[in-house]
């Protein structure tokens, strides 16, 4: 199977999942996957798995990239925060979608890497940082969107508070089952917040840096 028709294959596992903004499948059908997975994975590039990076971090399952990105309800105007950059596949789908995209990595050697695919493949809406993501990114609030790759033990408050008024901040949550993770979509208005359960996810955990840096 070549690979053009191994990504129309991903496409249609993507539909038959839930992802439909065509939009989002759009950005993931345009960036190519290959560039971000290891070359002793690149034979499943377009396979809708999870696929290991270094670092005990993870390429997420395309499917849920898609499902995130589209529950996240990304405009053209907008401001984006990404908590945990990984290999960059995310930042990158995502930055097709919006004005610019800021994205934190706690691992520089990962970040370093992404960087060099966001150059390659010419992509100049993304600025990056090494740094405690569950922080966020203060000096550039507030953002219209915010997207966590990591699970949280609780919604971030931090997170939340950098959010705009009618902002959308979509964060894998522990469900304090072990390995148990739920999908958040947050809702902040003038009222206060909103949240909704989007289903179960895997995800690795979102690590502070001062609890990475004890022990």
């Amino acid at each position: 199977m070549t690979p053009d028709s191994r990504k129309i294959r991903l496409i249609l596992d993507l539909r038959a999942g839930g992802v439909t903004d065509r939009l989002v499948l759009g950005a993931m059908e345009r960036v190519p996957r290959e560039l971000f997975v290891p070359k002793l994975f690149r034979d499943k590039a377009y396979d809708n798995v999870a696929l290991p990076i270094g670092h005990h971090q993870t390429l997420s399952q395309p499917l849920v990239v898609g499902l995130m990105t589209q529950a996240l309800e990304v405009g053209p105007r907008m401001k984006v925060l990404e908590i945990g950059t990984g290999s960059g596949y995310h930042a990158a789908v995502a930055a097709r979608l919006c004005r610019r995209l800021y994205t934190i990595e706690r691992h520089p050697d990962l970040l370093g890497e992404a960087e060099a695919r966001f150059a390659e493949l010419g992509i100049s809406n993304i600025t990056t940082r090494a740094g405690d993501g569950t922080l966020g990114w203060p000096e550039q609030v507030p953002f219209e969107r915010i997207l966590v790759t990591a699970a949280a033990a609780d919604v971030p408050a931090p997170l939340v508070d950098q959010l705009a008024e009618g902002g959308v901040m979509v964060v894998p949550v522990d469900d304090g089952s072990d390995d148990g993770r739920r999908l958040i979509r947050v809702r902040r208005s003038s009222d206060g917040v909103e949240t909704e359960d989007l289903g179960p996810v895997k995800f690795v955990p979102l690590v502070p840096e001062r609890v990475r840096g004890t022990g």
